[in-house]
């Protein structure tokens, strides 16, 4: 007779495939009947239990993951690489989860996670993520849990972010040095931690220089892909009044301005002044070269990546208790000069 897996045994006894496990396992939670018939069942199906899978939450994967919204985003590519290079030296392996900024998709990554198939995760969460169930959940699985960069501020969990909120009150004040009177603040989440606290810099630094411009005015919204944000962006800079100076709250939103002031003909820095937060390494070679705000993306990973196999060796030095800060520089070029 061929071998039955548990699920169909556990289909075959119309009971869940837990209480099969533990009834093998001997646990005290099931009765002795019940065990009595799983183990004839068992005997009748030719079912021998997996010593491997019954034991795999005790084991070491020897596997972490890692939760991305995008790669195109030269951040992410080289916290990769800081994320490697500590996990390359421990012996351990690094499954990479592409969300695409899919709310959905990240949940499924999650909830993948929790089949024991990983020993921790390192998480930047989507701009569409606003509720932490399946987080919560995975934490209840006792998986440890590092975020990076996108952080999920309700939960408690170790975090390893920038200073966003001081570059985005710093690139605001560069462009009103530089003379810029009609600023907009272009953003890809009106909920998302890095652009809320990015925003919330931005605004504090106008505060008073423009008395009549209203917030929703300020903070322009860019949320589609890369077709719609040029779109977006081509309307904003042939409105009235004209806009003259632009902070982009990510790299890939620098990068559709450019290409909205090429088909415009509208010349940086002459006609509009720009700054990104951005990690890209052709800023310095851009025609003209982009200031960006520089952010450490290679230690973040890095130090997520420590703090997360810190946890899995079963130590805590007060991680939760504080957001570990890694700043940004800003790096003045061209583009605002």
């Amino acid at each position: 007779m061929e071998k039955i897996n548990i699920r169909k045994l556990a289909s075959i006894l119309n009971i869940s495939v837990a209480t099969v496990s533990k009834a093998m396992r001997d646990s005290h939670e099931i009765s002795e009947s019940t065990k009595k018939k799983v183990w004839e069942a068992a005997r009748k199906y030719n079912y021998t239990p997996n010593p491997y899978a019954s034991s795999l939450r005790r084991k070491k994967s020897k596997t972490i993951a890692v939760i991305l919204p995008e790669v195109a985003d030269n951040f992410f590519s080289l916290a990769i690489n800081g994320i490697q290079a500590v996990a390359e030296a421990k012996g351990y392996h690094v499954l990479i989860y592409l969300t695409h900024e899919s709310f959905e998709l990240e949940k499924t990554f999650v909830e993948d996670c929790c089949s024991g198939r990983v020993d921790g995760l390192l998480i930047s969460i989507t701009s569409e993520t606003q509720t932490p169930d399946h987080i919560v959940k995975l934490q209840k699985e006792n998986i440890p849990i590092v975020f990076f960069d996108r952080e999920f501020e309700q939960i408690t969990a170790p975090k390893v972010v920038t200073n966003d909120y001081d570059c985005g009150y710093q690139s605001a004040k560069l462009l009103v040095q530089r003379g810029c009177k009609n600023i907009r603040f272009l953003s890809i989440s009106e909920s998302l931690p890095i652009c809320t606290k990015r925003a919330q810099g931005f605004l504090d630094a106008m505060a008073g220089t423009d008395k009549n411009r209203r917030e929703e005015e300020a903070i322009y919204y860019c949320d589609g892909n890369n077709e719609q944000t040029r779109e977006q962006i081509t309307k904003l800079l042939s409105g009235k009044p004209k806009v003259d100076g632009i902070v982009a709250s990510v790299e890939r939103l620098a990068i559709q301005v450019y290409l909205a002031c090429q088909e415009l003909k509208i010349k940086i820095p002459k006609n509009l002044r720009v700054i990104a937060f951005s990690t890209v390494e052709t800023a310095p070679i851009l025609n003209p070269s982009l200031s960006t705000v520089t952010q450490p993306a290679f230690d973040i990973g890095k130090s997520a990546a420590e703090i997360l196999f810190t946890l899995m060796a079963g130590k805590d030095y007060g991680y939760n208790k504080k957001p570990v800060m890694i700043p940004s520089h800003i790096i003045e070029r061209d583009s605002t000069k």
